[in-house]
């Protein structure tokens, strides 16, 4: 496995007790919410008429505890989940049997997945693949396992919140990082890996790899938003001022 597989396996190995609780909120909850701030999707219609899910075949990219794949058995969709944590999918498993829906939750990396092209009709991330695999490997790997016409639906860190994140503490008013060659991020440690493109970088690995966008969202937190376990990184205000997190919805092209 590449070296940020092996760092973010150890890393979310050691941080997944500290998950458990958001993630059974996930599960309980009977609405599907975005991000840090809890945004509705009744609000952002980032996934469209929700009835359409039904009888779907679903991939999620990094599915930690499983609540995003909870969601979309809840609405009749087959999904699948992958997640390189095992400790993560301990969760996820749980949850399952305390909440009623059984679907395949894989141990493996999103930029490898062990499963035939072409065999799903949608694929989501929330702070999943989108964030902690290396986008030129599972943007790729996403197109390859979405049948003509499938769609990819992924949230990731804004990149104004990106650019504005010291390597420690939380996002300033001020930019701390240069936006060309923005890729691969250590936040001042080697526990973990992520990676950021750019804007335009992002649309061009996209468009390289067969998808056309359909949607690009700029999440602002709900009116009765309170800060939250993220202020360490993000604070309410700031998210008031500027879009914390982005959610791109592209569309595979059937020819």
């Amino acid at each position: 496995m590449p070296d940020h597989v092996l760092a973010n396996r150890a890393y979310w190995g050691s941080m997944a007790h500290q998950w458990v609780a958001p993630g059974e909120r996930g599960w309980a909850s009977s609405e599907i919410n975005w991000g840090i701030w809890d945004v509705a999707e009744s609000s952002v219609r980032a996934l469209g008429d929700l009835g359409r899910f039904r009888g779907l075949d679903v991939i999620e990219l990094g599915c930690g505890t499983g609540y995003f794949s909870g969601w979309m058995a809840k609405l009749g969709a087959r999904p699948v989940g992958i997640d390189i944590t095992p400790e993560q999918l301990e969760s996820a498993r749980r949850f399952q049997k305390q909440y009623g829906y059984e679907f395949p939750l894989i141990e493996g990396s999103a930029e490898e997945v062990p499963l035939p092209e072409a065999s799903f009709d949608f694929a989501i991330s929330e702070y999943g693949a989108s964030i902690w695999c290396d986008p030129y490997r599972w943007v790729p790997e996403a197109a390859r396992l979405l049948r003509p016409g499938g769609e990819l639906v992924f949230l990731r860190n804004s990149t104004v919140a990106t650019l504005c994140m010291p390597d420690v503490g939380a996002a300033t008013a001020e930019l701390q990082r240069d936006y060309f060659g923005l890729y691969r991020l250590n936040w001042g440690s080697d526990e973990s890996v992520e990676f950021h493109l750019p804007t335009g970088a992002m649309l061009r690995c996209l468009r390289d790899n067969g998808f056309e966008l359909e949607q690009f969202i700029e999440l602002a937190p709900p009116a009765d938003a309170v800060q939250n376990r993220f202020d360490d990184y993000i604070s309410l205000e700031w998210s008031r001022r500027w879009p914390a997190e982005e959610i791109w919805c592209a569309r595979k092209r059937a020819g």
